[in-house]
This record gives structure tokens, C-alpha cells and sequence, in this order.
């Protein structure tokens, strides 16, 4: 009896568990593969040895990094990897958020501004010193890059109303910076892939990885 192929999905900030897109993912491909996605820390530090250790746990056949999540997936290597919305330049930001961090009530007003769902979510706490922990982390998993010599398969969706893109957080430039032409998908959508696009691109993109 054959297993079934495996996929590490790793979430955005403030998702988890019951993120909409691994569970619109799990209705389609079946039981012939196995979505795997747990809530991690917000703390980066804490977040990439849990992921390390799931990796090792459940070995998947394909690792799925959407919005923050593409900083932890990118640096799980020796996996094919896809991308939804990453959002490579976040923790760059976060650098300024930290200093914000410093006027008192500055933590809270985030904590609550970005509170996630209620459900198996991520939770958020935006101390100045996780914040801080953010760019070494994202200067760790962009060592695991095309443009540094890594052998991974990589390949992103960006869209095209994507309103992170207008900031910065997430820029298609940034990306081809590190995994060259040819890399990525655009498709006319949000930040937060809609259904139609994970049906027509990102199933058969994962289906045509795993066969």
C-alpha cells in the first residue's frame, strides 16, 4: 500500500491550525496526501526549531511557506518548496516596530491591532525583543537560496492586489533578487490566495511536483 505524499504547510502570522488554505487544500487533494500544519511561535527563534523538529518527524515530500511562514519554510532545506505571498521583507520592518516598542503602550496597541481568529491560532506578542530576532532569522533562511548555490526547488505566487506589495513586505523584486527569472506566478488576487487560484495554479503546481 502506497503512503501518502506529505506536505509541511507553514502558516502566516496569526494563522495555524485551521488556516483557510491547508484546509481548502486537504478537501481537494484527498487522503492520498497528507496536509501537515501545526501552530508555531511567534518568536522566530523558538518557531525554527519547532518546524526542525516536525520536519524531521514527518519528512515531507513538499514544504508550502505562505505570507510570514515563507521565512521558516525557506530555511527547512532539501525540499521542493512553493510560496504563497511571501512576505521576505517583514522582519525588516520589524526592526522599526521594535524601536516603536520602546513608547510604552506601543506593545499593546499591536497585540491587540493584529490579534488573530479565534481558533487554533498563532499567538501574538509583540515584545521588542522577539522582534529584534526577526532579521537574523531572515538573513539565516536566505542563505538556503538559488543565488547562494542551493539546490532546492522554489517557486512563488505572488498577487496582483496584493496590498502588503504597496509597502514592500512582500515585493516581487526582492524575490528575484535571490531565485532569479522564471520563479514565481502571478495571478489576479489578494494578499490572501482566493479559491479559484488555488484550484487552477497552486493544486497542479503541487500535484506536478509530487507525482
Amino acid at each position: 500500500m502506497n503512503h501518502p505524499k506529505t506536505i509541511l504547510y507553514v502558516h502566516g502570522m496569526g494563522g495555524g491550525g485551521d488556516s483557510r488554505i491547508p484546509s481548502i487544500l486537504k478537501d481537494i487533494l484527498g487522503p492520498e496526501y497528507s496536509i501537515f500544519i501545526k501552530t508555531y511561535d511567534f518568536d522566530p527563534e523558538v518557531a525554527s526549531a519547532q518546524l526542525a523538529e516536525w520536519a524531521s518527524e514527518v519528512r515531507p515530500d513538499l514544504v508550502i511557506g505562505e505570507s510570514m511562514g515563507a521565512i521558516h519554510a525557506l530555511a527547512l532545506r532539501g525540499y521542493p518548496h512553493l510560496f504563497v505571498s511571501p512576505s521576505l521583507n517583514a522582519p525588516l520592518f520589524f526592526r522599526i516596530l521594535a524601536a516603536l516598542a520602546l513608547i510604552p503602550g506601543v506593545t499593546r496597541f499591536f497585540d491587540w491591532y493584529y490579534h488573530p481568529k479565534a481558533g487554533d491560532r498563532q499567538p501574538l506578542h509583540f515584545a521588542r525583543k522577539t522582534l529584534l530576532k526577526w532579521p537574523a532569522v531572515r538573513r539565516d533562511a536566505l542563505k538556503n537560496t538559488p543565488a547562494l548555490g542551493s539546490g532546492d526547488y522554489f517557486h512563488a505566487f505572488f498577487g496582483t492586489r496584493d496590498h502588503f506589495r504597496r509597502s514592500g513586505v512582500v515585493l516581487v523584486r526582492t524575490w528575484r533578487k535571490y531565485f532569479g527569472e522564471g520563479s514565481w506566478t502571478m495571478y489576479e488576487g489578494s494578499h490572501f490566495m482566493e479559491e479559484e487560484h488555488i484550484r487552477s495554479l497552486l493544486v497542479p503546481k503541487i500535484l506536478s511536483l509530487l507525482v
